[in-house]
């Protein structure tokens, strides 16, 4: 099935800059919108940055002008720029693309297993 690898994850020093990738690979007909989403313990899974297959982007409201959300359409690889980073910004960053595997199919979610985003002096 489809697989989302991500990786670009550490831990940086407040006010540095980290770049996450992710990779799909598998069977993958069509890749529609791809995001990056955060979690932190005991809080909800939130959306930080998405972008569709034409280019469009979203992005939460706390890491605008900081984060750039990008994709490699001829690499099914979506990466996520993060500047000006924050310790607030430290969680397990999650990667996610919305799908279609045949011709025949609908879209559907999948997600990756999470890289952990670390910003602390």
């Amino acid at each position: 099935q489809v697989q989302l690898v991500e990786s670009g994850g550490g831990l940086v020093q407040p006010g540095g800059s980290l770049r996450l990738s992710c990779v799909a690979s598998g069977i993958v007909f069509r890749i529609y919108t791809m995001g990056w989403y955060r979690q932190v313990p005991g809080k909800q899974r939130e959306l930080v940055a998405s972008i569709t297959s034409g280019g469009s982007t979203n992005y939460a409201d706390s890491v605008k002008g900081r984060f750039t959300i990008s994709r490699d359409n001829a690499k099914n690889t979506v990466y996520l720029q993060m500047n000006s980073l924050k310790p607030e910004d430290t969680a397990v960053y999650y990667c996610n693309a919305r799908v279609v595997r045949s011709i025949a199919t609908i879209p559907a979610d999948y997600w990756g297993q999470g890289t952990q985003v670390t910003v602390s002096s």
